[in-house]
């Protein structure tokens, strides 16, 4: 039960809004069907400050978000770095076509040390980048500034051209290299036309030698030469984020900790450093980016302080912490480099908020910036699933940091999951410890999110404050943004407890993408916000400066048992099954099959490949994931499931379905998954999948393990090798209808936040408490279908505004069918 108070329920006119028993969803309803509700506003006493950062976003060089993305450079791979450390598909020349001879050259004549490879092209030859998805972007009347750091040693010209199948793009302009040694040419260009498919094209007459290619718009957001792209640059602006998170993620907690150096052998597969990203572009690093691509840095440090200043956000950058993660979770035992980077952490501190007079605050006034970034939160690590390893070394660098700078808040980490042995061990850590702040990561499927509204409201309030750094539900249609639009209603009635909250990935480039949803979605000619960013931009745009605690009922709802067919599966692992038996309730059997004859009563819905070998049913490869086949009936309730499963080789163990409705609705007990290194039961709902319950563990190859699985209304019981597991009970109702009433103190006004995530309108009687109020307000509505999505060319989730005249302290307003409600109501 969670604050909101269930009180009593009075069904409308129409069909009342049950949840649907089996999967607890709103069920269909006709457009005229109504259920009532009620709100109770107690504006007279005060409920918990929410901080003006409350909402902000999280930056990670994802699906192409720096390079090809925020960072506005238009040449792909301008330095010839590409490698296949970054992608095994690339060579020093991808993205770039040569005509004539060109060579990639690693040696002694480089630009610099950091900077190792450049380009030798031969006399009389040419190379032409083709930029990012279809090519370069250019737009009839605007400037575009080329450079390139050039280096011939009896002078030449260089011809540089922009054009597309149709033909000229702009001017060509001839650069004059008139020094032996690296020296840096510029050139301008106006395009003649609009493309997104242009080519830059560079031709010499004699050899030269080139580096650092570069062609940027001219209309950058704030700050060129080394501008971010406009449009995508606006779109964080305009959600008036309290905070900007930055750069990971995974990117902070994965590969090598040692530097870009000849010591270190200028390895490529680093962890993001910060000192690799300040300084003159031509200087910094390059990386191979865990995302399976390069990144130059040309957007680093200094670029995202100067960003988080113009948009008025906190900046919240995340250090590594020697423990790597997301799949690697390797701690690192080398007391010189910890103490190296804890190091790095205090300069980075001086860095954002140090005098000029100091070393690493003159470097920042040398780059254009006297003035302090006013740094006052740092995370150190990123969803480490090594929490002993992890913590042993958060606490020295939070005993450096808080030496020096007193005022400087350190935040923590709690795993990449909302529950399990890790979670509990690393917030068990945390609060011992006393640390400022937790960070808590994870993506759920939209029902969790419309279940769990009320996971804040135990949480200790004299414990660790929350940071949710990275949530969302599995994607970007409009019921994706409901579910998250309910759950932060939960977010901001704990706002005493949850303090800062960010929706991740924030960016994704259509043609570039390893994780999904995101928030917007780009190419290289156009920006859309999804569905999810709605939802963000309307909550981050209202927030309000406290909340005004209030309750409302909730939805009629039936919870029916468990239901669903039987399944076998795997993940990169190849596993034998055998001696399958459900057995229902009354002793009477459903199901049977030792595999002695064919696997008729199976139904193959999932990817790998199964056979009948030696008795058993067999999934043979081991790098399908996801090979799901299930039997038996999608009513069936109430049963024994009994399974002989055999890993056979692969990286994982085996997974048991239960509850299987279709390839996207089911449960599976997922026996050695994660690397063959926990246990747990998942449940998917609509292909997003939840963890129910979690434990370490792992399978033996080749052994025959015994896996039953009793189910019993909504509670399941499971037992391995005879001995009980684990259990839980799923009853919890999937809430569609949430609010949140804020007060925002400068204008006076109660916002009332309502989500009705279902698709029967919510007929509610709203009571004021007896506040005065004007008559009219001011209402922002989303209201869309639930499979709607945002697009290129449709934006189907926008909000609308309009004005309800009818306001009284007590008085009715229907909520539309899936829809989020703002009213802004005016105290007198």
């Amino acid at each position: 039960m969670s604050r909101t108070t269930r009180t009593r329920l009075r069904l409308g006119l129409g069909a009342s809004a049950f949840l649907l028993a089996s999967g607890l969803i709103p069920s269909p309803a006709h457009a005229e069907d109504v259920t009532d509700y009620s709100i109770t506003v107690d504006p007279n006493t005060k409920g918990a400050k929410i901080d003006k950062t409350m909402y902000g976003v999280f930056f990670e060089d994802i699906n192409r978000a720096a390079d090809g993305g925020l960072y506005a450079e238009l040449v792909q791979n301008r330095s010839f770095e590409y490698s296949t450390a970054d992608n095994t598909s690339y060579t020093p020349l991808t993205a770039w076509t040569v005509s004539g001879s060109a060579q990639v050259v690693d040696d002694d004549g480089r630009l610099n040390a950091r900077n190792r490879n450049y380009l030798s092209l031969g006399a009389g030859s040419s190379v032409t980048n083709a930029g990012y998805n279809t090519g370069i972007r250019v737009e009839e009347g605007k400037k575009y500034d080329f450079s390139v750091w050039a280096r011939a040693e009896s002078g030449t010209a260089l011809t540089v051209s922009l054009q597309d199948a149709d033909g000229t793009l702009a001017a060509a302009r001839r650069v004059n290299v008139t020094k032996s040694g690296w020296a840096r040419y510029k050139a301008t260009f106006t395009a003649t036309r609009t493309s997104s498919d242009g080519r830059l094209t560079v031709a010499t007459s004699a050899a030269t030698a080139l580096d650092m290619v570069s062609l940027f718009p001219r209309d950058t957001y704030r700050h060129e030469p080394n501008g971010l792209r406009k449009d995508l640059a606006e779109k964080i602006a305009a959600l008036h984020p309290g905070f900007v998170r930055f750069p990971g993620g995974c990117l902070v907690n994965t590969g090598s900790m040692e530097d870009y150096s000849e010591a270190s052998g200028y390895q490529r597969k680093r962890s993001y450093q910060w000192k690799d990203t300040i300084g003159p572009v031509e200087t910094r690093a390059t990386n191979s980016n865990f995302w399976g691509y390069n990144q130059s840095y040309g957007l680093g440090y200094y670029e995202y302080f100067r960003f988080a200043e113009d948009i008025g956000a906190m900046p919240l950058p995340v250090v590594p912490a020697l423990v790597t993660g997301c799949g690697q979770n390797k701690a690192v035992d080398d007391p010189a480099l910890l103490k190296r980077h804890i190091q790095d952490t205090l300069d980075l501190i001086e860095f954002a908020n140090g005098p000029v007079t100091s070393e690493w605050g003159k470097k920042r006034a040398e780059m254009g910036h006297p003035k302090p970034f006013h740094l006052t939160h740092i995370e150190v690590g990123n969803e480490e699933n090594l929490p002993d390893e992890f913590f042993a070394r958060f606490t020295q660098f939070r005993a450096a940091i808080q030496a020096k700078y007193p005022y400087m808040q350190v935040i923590s980490n709690s795993g990449p999951d909302d529950a399990g042995s890790t979670f509990d061990t690393a917030w068990q850590l945390n609060r011992d410890a006393k640390v400022d702040m937790v960070d808590e990561h994870y993506y759920n499927s939209p029902q969790w999110f419309l279940q769990n509204n009320d996971r804040y409201d135990s949480y200790d309030r004299s414990g660790p404050k929350v940071f949710l750094g990275e949530y969302a539900s599995w994607g970007n249609a409009f019921k994706n943004g409901l579910a998250e639009a309910a759950y932060m209603t939960g977010l901001e009635r704990n706002a005493d407890v949850v303090k800062l909250a960010s929706y991740a990935p924030l960016f994704a480039n259509e043609d570039y993408v390893q994780w999904s949803p995101d928030m917007v979605w780009f190419n290289n000619h156009a920006s859309w916000g999804s569905a999810n960013y709605e939802v963000q931009k309307l909550f981050m745009t209202n927030v309000g400066d406290r909340v005004v605690p209030s309750t409302a009922t909730g939805t009629p709802s039936l919870l029916g048992p468990i239901t669903g067919a039987v399944g076998l599966s795997t993940w990169n692992t190849s596993a034998a099954y055998d001696d399958v038996k459900v057995t229902g309730a009354d002793g009477n059997t459903l199901l049977s099959d030792d595999f002695s004859g064919d696997a008729g009563q199976w139904t193959h819905t999932g990817g790998g490949s199964w056979e009948i070998q030696d008795g058993q049913y067999v999934e043979t490869s081991d790098t399908a994931e996801n090979t799901m086949v299930s039997a038996g009936d999608p009513s069936w309730h109430d049963y024994d499931l009994h399974v002989k499963a055999t890993k056979k080789f692969g990286k994982e163990g085996f997974l048991v379905a239960f509850g299987v409705k279709d390839t996207g609705n089911y449960y599976w007990w997922n026996i050695g998954g994660w690397n063959n290194t926990q246990t747990a039961v998942e449940q998917a709902v609509d292909g997003g999948k939840s963890t129910l319950i979690s434990k370490a563990g792992s399978v033996e190859t080749g052994r025959a393990y015994d896996v039953d699985i009793k189910v019993r209304g909504r509670q399941v019981t499971l037992y391995l090798d005879g001995q009980e597991w684990g259990g839980f009970t799923d009853d919890k109702p999937a809430e569609p209808f949430r609010q949140v009433v804020t007060k925002d103190e400068k204008t006076g006004d109660l916002i009332v936040k309502v989500v009705n995530a279902q698709s029967s309108a919510a007929r509610t009687a709203i009571d004021l408490g007896g506040a005065k109020v004007a008559s009219k307000a001011r209402v922002t509505r989303l209201a869309a279908a639930p499979d709607a999505v945002n697009t290129e060319t449709n934006t189907a989730v926008a909000p609308v505004t309009s004005t309800f005249d009818g306001v009284t302290d007590r008085f009715t307003y229907t909520f539309p069918a899936n829809s989020v409600t703002f009213l802004r109501i005016r105290q007198k």
